[in-house]
Order: structure tokens, then sequence, then C-alpha cells
């Protein structure tokens, strides 16, 4: 039967209000109830907040004692407010609403409370409820075995337990969660928007562990300041570490936390970040500040005659604004005091810290960008007077489609290089490029391309460029660069084995005029190296100060292989020039001669459990192997083994640095042990010897850091120890083991 009344829409409202705030129940028993929550209501509810739709078995009214009782599966509803229970009654002379057996009250934001009673007065502002549990939607859960409410709307239980752990096991069988907060008394203050635990204890899968005797949190969303779980680890240098963040939470969209870092071997560190989230876009700034000792001079390095104690800190800044749907602006700014702060307290292993500020303009057709930065060199020994500052560089891009039936990109770029103590170089070029694509009847696809560019650029003191292939002419040069190019593509497909199989011969010419490259310095451009990604570029050298002149050849083939489960990808290439003159590629790059050495890439994936990629440069005499390089992957997301081999045997005749031959190691692992338990590791390994580099100080094998640990991680926490080795000296960043003790708790404060 369904009834619509008004005085009993009070019991509705305040029971749900008052159950899913009083939530915490019966010591512990986080477990779930048997019964089911309310069903939605099959017919349309009041639109009045003063009634409430109610279904019973039975309505009983005793005239004397002026009670009227609901009973047989009484279900009640008031907006998104759903109740279910065995029995409700309302003693309309003592104000006593009480409803009992197999209590489910749903609210609105979906979370269900279950319990055995729950005791009000009619007015609801105050009262008692028994062996309650609330499960939150969020995943959550309170337990407790009696709440009270007072006068103020102050909730106060005792026994209480929360977690927002699953309490069952894949099969359904009751568990232990990972963790949870049990204690002798909470209170839920509404207008602070908090939870108090009083004689709390944190337990971890059932053992007590962290007593958290003041301990509080957030519920609701709602902004809250207050501390994070510490950080634990252990190294050589620093001795024991632990750090213990405080995060001041001044609005949804801004807080600040500070963090103090206190070692047994070192004097304390202190860290913060800001961030701010606003209309336009987003913003950090963070840094690290101590007082230790210094020695970042390779010639002292741990000598205590001539290290000394100074300030010491890291700045990191970072954020981005949308001003427009087309223009933005972005920024980073990344500064340290030294040379060896970064790699002695484990922030960053970087070798360079890089500053940037950029603003730019996107829309469909054009690109503006207008960028200037900078670069701190964290390398023990470089000098920093050398490093570039660039203010500016100006990227501007336009495409106009069209013109005979293919399209033009044009680009105006300015770059201002200034260094204190080194060259100085300023750069501008204007170029037009036409690409025309067109598939013949016979299938095989071509693409005409022409190019032009004019570039002025200015050098300063140049001889202070050591390499003379750097640094081109003193004061201004000219230079004007243009280029025709033919790419022939002619694709054959079929079936093989069940698959499909794709083969692509491939010829590309490229004309262009003798240039005078060696009159322009060179800054972008000085890491060529002949790879598969540029084996048919219109330009090979990386940057813009160089450009290959001259005429070639370029020829290789494309094959793929498509079958259930397997792809197999494969490029391989070469190319041959006309003239005999030098090239202004270096030795070693596999491009000096007319004709290239041989590259190529392969490719090989079964499902997802198998991913291997290999690249390779064999020298065109002898068939020597100049790259060697593997990369792959083995196995699932949960275990996998991931291999990485390099080898760079240019043979090269002379020192450059940005050519130095190298051969390197690399082997990481997971295993998943059980169902949230794994270990994992990882190793790099210098291989390179004096035959390959005699700068080198290898011996050809020499382990540079590894990393070994365990971790646990399910739905609400992370739990991980993790051994780490380094095995190289870099000022008062020493070698030797470190430990770090990871420890998480999801969810906790929702």
């Amino acid at each position: 039967m369904f009834f619509l009344v008004t005085r009993t829409a009070l019991l509705t409202t305040g029971a749900l209000a008052f159950a899913l705030w009083a939530a915490p129940v019966a010591a512990q028993d986080l477990q779930d109830r048997p019964m089911a929550p309310p069903p939605p209501s099959e017919t349309p509810l009041p639109t009045s907040d003063d009634q409430v739709q109610f279904s019973a078995g039975e309505l009983e009214y005793q005239m004397d004692d002026d009670v009227v009782t609901a009973t047989g599966d009484v279900r009640m509803y008031r907006r998104g407010d759903r109740l279910r229970a065995d029995r409700v009654s309302w003693n309309r002379k003592t104000g006593q609403v009480v409803a009992e057996g197999n209590i489910a009250v749903t609210n609105p934001q979906g979370d269900t409370a279950f319990g055995d009673r729950i005791e009000l007065t009619d007015s609801l502002k105050d009262g008692v409820i028994e062996n309650m549990l609330v499960v939150l939607d969020e995943g959550g859960r309170i337990a407790a075995r009696r709440g009270t409410r007072n006068d103020g709307g102050v909730i106060t239980v005792e026994d209480a337990a929360y977690t927002p752990c699953a309490v069952t096991d894949t099969g359904g069988c009751p568990k232990e969660p990972s963790w949870k907060i049990s204690a002798v008394r909470v209170v839920y203050d509404p207008d602070a928007g908090r939870i108090r635990y009083s004689g709390a204890r944190l337990s971890l899968f059932g053992l007590p562990t962290i007593p958290l005797p003041t301990f509080s949190h957030p519920v609701g969303g709602r902004a809250a300041s207050g501390f994070l779980f510490p950080d634990m680890r252990l190294d050589r240098v620093n001795g024991l570490q632990v750090s213990l963040p405080y995060v001041f939470k001044f609005a949804d969209n801004r807080d600040l936390t500070i963090t103090p870092h206190v070692f047994t071997g070192a004097l304390p560190m202190i860290q913060g970040e800001y961030r701010a989230l606003n209309d336009l876009g987003a913003y950090r700034i963070g840094g690290h500040a101590a007082y230790s000792r210094r020695s970042d001079d390779p010639g002292v390095v741990g000598s205590p005659a001539t290290s000394r104690y100074d300030f010491r800190g890291y700045l990191d800044a970072a954020g981005r604004l949308q001003l427009s749907p087309a223009w933005n602006v972005s920024g980073s700014l990344r500064r340290t005091t030294d040379r060896t702060f970064l790699r002695r307290y484990d922030i960053s292993r970087e070798d360079r810290l890089r500053s940037t500020v950029r603003a730019e303009r996107i829309d469909a057709d054009s690109y503006l960008s207008i960028t200037g930065w900078a670069v701190q060199t964290l390398r023990v020994g470089a000098n920093q007077g050398l490093q570039p500052v660039a203010l500016p560089e100006i990227d501007y891009r336009r495409r106009f489609e069209g013109l005979m039936g293919g399209r033009v990109e044009m680009q105006l770029n300015t770059l201002a290089l200034t260094r204190p103590e080194g060259q100085d170089t300023q750069r501008a070029f204007a170029s037009a490029r036409w690409d025309l694509r067109r598939v013949t009847t016979m299938g095989q696809e071509v693409t005409f391309t022409a190019f032009a560019r004019g570039d002025v650029y200015n050098a300063h003191d140049t001889l202070t460029t050591t390499v003379a292939s750097y640094r081109g002419n003193e004061g201004f040069s000219t230079r004007a660069i243009g280029a025709l190019a033919v790419d022939v593509k002619w694709p054959f497909i079929g079936t093989f084995l069940g698959g499909t199989q794709r083969v692509t011969p491939r010829v590309q010419v490229v004309a262009s005029p003798r240039l005078a490259n060696l009159s322009i310095p060179n800054e972008d451009a000085r890491a060529v190296d002949l790879e598969d990604s540029n084996l048919f570029a219109l330009n090979r050298f990386p940057g813009y100060d160089r450009f290959e002149d001259s005429t070639r050849f370029t020829y290789g083939i494309d094959y793929a292989l498509d079958l259930p489960g397997i792809s197999v990808e494969t490029t391989v290439g070469q190319s041959y020039r006309l003239n005999q003159r030098p090239s202004i590629l270096p030795d070693g790059t596999g491009l000096s001669d007319r004709f290239s050495d041989y590259v190529g890439r392969t490719t090989i994936r079964y499902r997802d459990f198998v991913s291997l990629t290999h690249r390779f440069r064999l020298d065109k005499d002898d068939f020597a192997v100049r790259r060697n390089e593997i990369d792959a992957t083995i196995g699932t997301r949960k275990t996998y083994l991931m291999l990485g081999y390099l080898r760079l045997n240019r043979d090269i005749g002379f020192a450059l640095e940005d050519l130095q031959d190298r051969e390197e190691a690399r082997v990481g692992a997971r295993v998943q042990v059980a169902r949230f338990w794994s270990v994992f590791g990882s190793a790099t390994v210098d291989l390179t010897d004096r035959r390959e580099d005699p700068l080198s100080l290898s011996d050809g094998f020499d382990p540079v850091r590894h990393r070994i640990g365990f971790a646990y991680e399910d739905d609400c926490l992370r739990l991980g120890l993790t051994w780490k080795r380094d095995y190289e000296d870099t000022g008062d960043a020493r070698r030797g083991n470190s430990y770090l003790l990871t420890l998480a708790f999801k969810n906790l404060g929702r």
C-alpha cells in the first residue's frame, strides 16, 4: 500500500541525515549487511517537501497510546532520499520516532546506511543510532556501535572504524581491509566539515601499527589543511631521512605544501610548493633550501680542507595561461645554487637545467612562437659562461592550400644566442616549401617538393668556439638555399600465411646547389647521424644551421607483415651522392662518402606480450656494425622484462663531443608474485672502454646505478621498499646505497 503523509516527512528527512553522518558502527563490523538498499520508487514522488511517500504491509494506529506503526517491509521516499526497514513507529505523545530491523537508508548522492535501530525525537535535532554501517558511494565505509547527535548538529559516535578498502576478496568472502582507522570516539562537526578521532589507531592488514591520538580529516570534498603521511629513506651521504609534509589549503584551487626533511647525517632541509588554478590556467612554484657542506670541484672532491658549509637550494616553477582560444603563455624556471645539490639529495639526476618563457598563437593555418630560454649546466668542470641564453627566438609559420594543387608552408625565424664567455650568434631566415602529392594510375605515390630559404647570420668572438667547423665567419654572413626533390613510393600488397604483407620500394632524388655551409655558425645542427628516421629527409642535419647540399639519390624498401596477433615492420636503405668533393658531414656519421652506410629498423610485435625494436647502421665498405640499438619489452602490464642495448662504433678519427662512441646496457623487470605483491628491479651498465672512447674512464663493464625493491598496491594502499645503489661520485654526491620506504593511503579524508 502507498501512502502520502505530511508529519511523517520529518521521519525520513531526519533519519537519513542523521544515519549518514552518525555513520560509524559496532566496533569494526565493516562487512556488508544482508539486506538490500531500498530501490527507487515505482511511482512518481510528491513534489512537496512536507510530504513523504511510503508503503508497508500494515499500518496500525493505537488510539490510547497515540502511536502510528508501519510494519512489513516499510519503504519511504522523499525527493532523492529512500528508507527501508521492518518497522517504523511514531509516538505522537512523546515525539519519539523509531525505525527498527534491517534498516537501509540511501541519500541522493548514493551513500547507503545500514543499521538495527534509529531513535529520534520528533524535532529530529537529537537522537541515538545503534549498530550502524554506512557504505559511501565513493567506496569508503564507516561503522560504529553507538552514536548521538546534539541540538547543534554535532555528531558523536563510539567504538568507530573507517576504511575505504575492499572488505571482500575476489570470491566474495569477507576479508580484513588493507587499512582502517579504529577510534574510541569520533566527532563530526558539520560547520567545520571535519571528522575528528580520539584514541585512534591506524591498522595495516589487521595489525595495529600507528597511533593517531588527535587525528582528523575533512569530509564532503571541502578544502582543509593538515599533515600528509611521512616519507622515509636511508642513504650513505645524508643518513636516515624523515620527511613530514604539511598542506595549507587556502581554497579548492590554491594550496601550499611545506615539507621539512630531517637527516641524521646532515642539517635539515626545507621544501615548499605552492599551486594554484584559475580561469586562465595553472601554475606552481616550488623549491628546496638547505645549509650543508658543498664540494663541486673535481679536484677537491671529498676534501674537508677546501669544502665548506653554505646555503644551497633549488627553485622549480612552471605555469601555463590560456589567454584566448588562440593565444597562450607558458614558462618554467629551474635554477640551483650549485651543481651537485640535486644529485646529493636525490631530487634530480639531470645534467642541465633549462628555464623558458614562451608566448604562442595557434590557429588552423598559422603558428607563432616567441620564446626565450637559458641553460644552467650541472656538469662538474663545465664552464657556465659557455652556456647560451636565447632571447628572443621567434618562429612564425603559415600554411596555404591549393597552389597548383599542392600545399605551401612559409616560415620566418630569428634567434639570438648570447654567451657571457663564448661566441654570440644571431640568425634570421625566411623560407617557403611547396609539396604536391599525386597517386598514379599504377599505384605509385609521387611527391614533388620545392624549397627555398634565405639566411642572415651575425657572429662575434668565434675563436672562443674550440671546434673550427662550428665557428663560422666573424661578423655578418648570408646564405641562399634551394632544393628540389621527387619522392616515389610504390606499394605492393597481398596475402601471406593467412595475413597481409606490404612491400614498398622507395626512391628519392634531392638536388641542391653547393652551399658555403662552413661560413655559417653551427649552433643547432651538431649531433648529426644517419638513422632510419632521417634517411629520406630533405635535410638530414638536425636544426637549421647546416643544410645538406649537392645531388643525391636515396633508395630503400619498407616491408610490413600483419598476421593474427603478430606484426612485423622493417625498413632498410642507403643514399648516393653524385659529386666527389669533400662533404661537410663529419667522418663517422655514415654520410661523409659518396655512398652512405646502410641503415634500417625492424619492429616486431606479438599481441600485447612482445615488442622488439632493432635499429642498425652497417659500414658500406666492410659491413662493420656502426650502430646497434635494441629495445625490447616482454610480458604483460603486471609482469614484464625490459631490455635495452646501445653501441655506437662510428670509427671517428678525431674527438668530437657531439659524436662520441658509447656502449650501454639497460635492464628492468617487474614480477607480480601475488595479486597485489610484486618485485621489481632495474640497472644501467656502462660498457664503454678506452678503445671506443679514449676519454672514457670506464673499464668496459662499469655499473652506473641499480634499483631493486618490492611493492604492494591495491585499491586503497601503496606500500614499497626500494634499495638503490649509485656507483659514481660527483662532488659531495657520493656513491653508495640508499633505501626508500613508500607508504601511501589512498582516499584518506573523503
